[in-house]
């Protein structure tokens, strides 16, 4: 299960909760709708925890709020199920087919800016996959039909006092100001003296428990009767602007009018540093926050003061990630959007996005340059984080005709697209950009070997050959030394995925190979002087090895195998040492060695665990089943083959549909049930399909041993 743990104290809502358990045990969809700031999302996932045991297959998130390009829609979907697809159909049929057989309730939060499209992607999954249930968050209903909807209304507020002297009545909104209170100011406690003032504070805001927190927040630095005489001064004077008298404002107004109340409390460059931040989508880290942050009067050095100044007052939210990787930090919507209103009032939108643009095409080409070295775990979870970043960078760039920009981004992204599981999302921007920038020369080069390289990932032999051509056409008169190696990937590899094996050896033997004391550059990444197209080498290699396998030439397979991960491990590369590895077993299966296959599969594992390469994680279990069955233990082969099934069926569909991993694994299972008979298969299957796919990894990470 996805579902973040919450990190605040829950308050009230226990109506509502009684509600939407009610309502789903008999509706499919329930939205939750309400203005923003009322705590809709707070309360789908309150909601999401105590009712994930009611379903077989628990609950899932799925965040929208980072997306504005509503033609990923289904990409995101898939990415926050964590199903992997290399395939050319439809992300919506994909998760669909997926959900179809699960008991499982899904929760999509913050559907309003795109609800025609959820609408559209609710009714598609739940025609598909009788058993599922829908629990979204949006600003309004998304109007398709089975709906039904629950108006999120703000916290309870305690009545007026009829007298004076009359203590006011316990509330859920004045219980949330009290214990954020307590966060902002630590030790305060809500006295009878004060449950008047903080009782009143919570009427002018409404109950809406955002502006509640925002002005809870303030207490850092008023008391609280200084905090309730300028929130009742500055609504008094709103109104009085608007005419409405004494009437109660919208709710809208009302937390628009918190926001504005904290804006001016803020210094003026906490102002602009907040303004310059709503460019981010998804959160930032410092590094993120001085390169757009910094800038006319903000110095750099100023930003991390300045930042800390807007997570005291509850702007700015600091997320610890429990690791020694530091903070990332992000803002609620309606503070963000406020943010960019103030930025474009300001006129200084385009340049704080082109920074933000610059700040992550800088980022991508450390990346690209570092990626066949020993960083590439940091890397890749450092990308793994910006990955809203880095679609806001992308649509920014296409849709203001920067094409370069656009086109170096995308290329130096190869590897994110293909070695971390978003071929689909690179197609999409890819050929966006070598669509809208036609400008030949290196950058549109690398643009087209990426775009080839995601075509094979996803098994698009027509589309790679066809990009190949392109490829060699662009970098036909190019001095990079690595281009031919280049070109020879995308022919070779779209030779065997055709079927072609010695076409697409004679292709392999055909290009020079990286030099050794190139490879130098060795523990960085690329290495100096090196072309733009340095991870070719390795492709070749690994994909050669593929080849003689293949072609039965098992011992040639070992010989290039093994060479390979003599490389990866001077640099201390993990991705392509994996897959080595992987061939490596491989060989050792065809040339009857299984314990030996069975020690080069779990290091495979390994890699590919670190790396989160779910469908090589599942593939290689299933090999390391058969080779377990290999040496002759029954029990646990078919226990491993359980945990595969398991893990397949978390990440797609199993044995991604091809006809000779489904032979493949028919094939172990027989050999299985020969040797241990169908009742002890059956049990040890089972217990294998039963276990979480963490704890699946850990047994199969285990060495092989006669017992189960």
């Amino acid at each position: 299960m996805n579902l973040p743990s919450e990190t605040t104290s829950f308050v009230g809502r226990a109506a509502e909760l009684r509600e939407i358990s009610d309502l789903l045990a008999g509706a499919r969809l329930v939205t939750l709708t309400g203005v923003g700031g009322v705590g809709k999302s707070r309360l789908a996932l309150r909601a999401a925890h105590r009712l994930q045991e009611r379903y077989a297959d628990g609950a899932r998130l799925v965040r929208l709020a980072p997306l504005r390009d509503a033609s990923l829609l289904g990409n995101v979907l898939l990415e926050e199920l964590l199903l992997a697809d290399q395939t050319l159909r439809p992300p919506e049929e994909l998760a669909a087919e997926w959900l179809a057989g699960k008991q499982l309730l899904l929760v999509l939060d913050s559907c309003e800016h795109l609800v025609t499209e959820c609408a559209r992607l609710a009714r598609t999954l739940l025609d598909t996959a009788p058993e599922l249930r829908i629990l979204a968050t949006s600003r309004q209903p998304l109007g398709t039909r089975g709906e039904r909807v629950v108006a999120v209304c703000p916290l309870p507020l305690p009545r007026p006092p009829t007298r004076r002297d009359a203590p006011p009545e316990h509330s859920d909104a004045v219980t949330l100001f009290a214990e954020r209170a307590a966060t902002a100011l630590p030790g305060f406690e809500l006295c009878a003296a004060r449950r008047a003032s903080a009782a009143a504070v919570c009427r002018r805001l409404d109950g809406i428990p955002l502006a509640i927190e925002l002005a809870a927040a303030q207490l850092a630095e008023l008391s609280l009767e200084q905090l309730a005489d300028r929130i009742q001064h500055r609504f008094d004077a709103l109104t009085e602007r608007s005419g409405t008298g004494t009437a109660a404002l919208p709710r809208h107004r009302t937390l628009r009018t918190t926001i504005g109340w904290s804006h001016e409390l803020c210094t003026p460059l906490e102002r602009l540093l907040w303004a310059r931040l709503s460019v981010f989508n998804g959160g930032f880290d410092l590094g993120g926050a001085r390169a757009v942050g910094a800038g006319g009067p903000i110095p750099a050095g100023e930003v991390e003061q300045l930042l800390d100044g807007l997570v005291a007052k509850s702007l700015v939210r600091r997320r610890s990630n429990g690791t020694e990787r530091p903070p990332r930090y992000d803002m609620l919507d309606t503070v963000r959007e406020y943010g960019a209103q103030w930025l474009r009032e300001l006129d200084e939108e385009h340049t704080a996005r082109c920074a933000h643009r610059d700040h992550h095409l800088d980022l991508v080409l450390r990346a690209d340059a570092e990626w066949m070295g020993p960083h590439q775990v940091d890397w890749y979870n450092r990308l793994a984080a910006e990955h809203a970043n880095l679609r806001t960078a992308l649509d920014f760039s296409l849709s203001q005709g920067h094409g370069r920009a656009a086109l170096d981004m995308g290329g130096a992204l190869w590897f994110f697209w293909f070695a971390c599981g978003f071929t689909r999302e690179g197609r999409h921007y890819l050929g966006w950009a070598l669509d809208v920038c036609g400008e030949p020369g290196p950058a549109r080069a690398k643009a087209l070997w990426a775009n080839g390289v995601v075509a094979i990932a996803q098994g698009d032999t027509g589309a790679a050959w066809r990009l190949a051509a392109a490829f060699r056409e662009a970098v036909r008169d190019s001095t990079d030394p690595d281009a031919a190696a280049a070109a020879a990937y995308l022919e070779g590899a779209a030779l065997t995925l055709r079927g072609d094996q010695r076409a697409a050896a004679e292709v392999f033997a055909s290009v020079a190979d990286l030099p050794a004391d190139d490879e130098a550059g060795g523990r960085g990444g690329a290495g100096a002087g090196r072309g733009a197209f340095p991870a070719a080498h390795f492709l070749n290699q690994v994909t050669s090895a593929f080849v003689h396998v293949h072609r039965g030439e098992f011992a040639a397979a070992a010989a290039v195998a093994d060479a390979l991960c003599d490389r990866c491990a001077r640099r201390g590369e993990r991705w392509m040492h994996a897959w080595a590895e992987y061939t490596r077993a491989l060989a050792a299966v065809g040339l009857g060695r299984p314990a030996e296959a069975a020690a080069h599969a779990r290091s495979a594992l390994r890699g590919k665990a670190l790396l989160h390469d779910t469908i090589g994680t599942v593939m290689t279990v299933d090999l390391l089943a058969s080779t377990t069955a290999a040496s002759g233990h029954g029990v646990r082969a078919a226990r491993l083959l359980g945990i595969g099934q398991r893990m397949w069926q978390t990440v797609g569909l199993p044995q991604m549909g091809m006809p000779e991993l489904l032979a493949a694994r028919e094939r172990s299972e027989l050999r299985i049930r020969s040797c241990i008979g169908d009742a002890a298969y059956e049990r040890s299957y089972r217990t294998g399909l039963d276990t979480d796919p963490t704890d699946g990894l850990a047994y199969a990470l285990a060495s092989d041993a006669p017992s189960a």
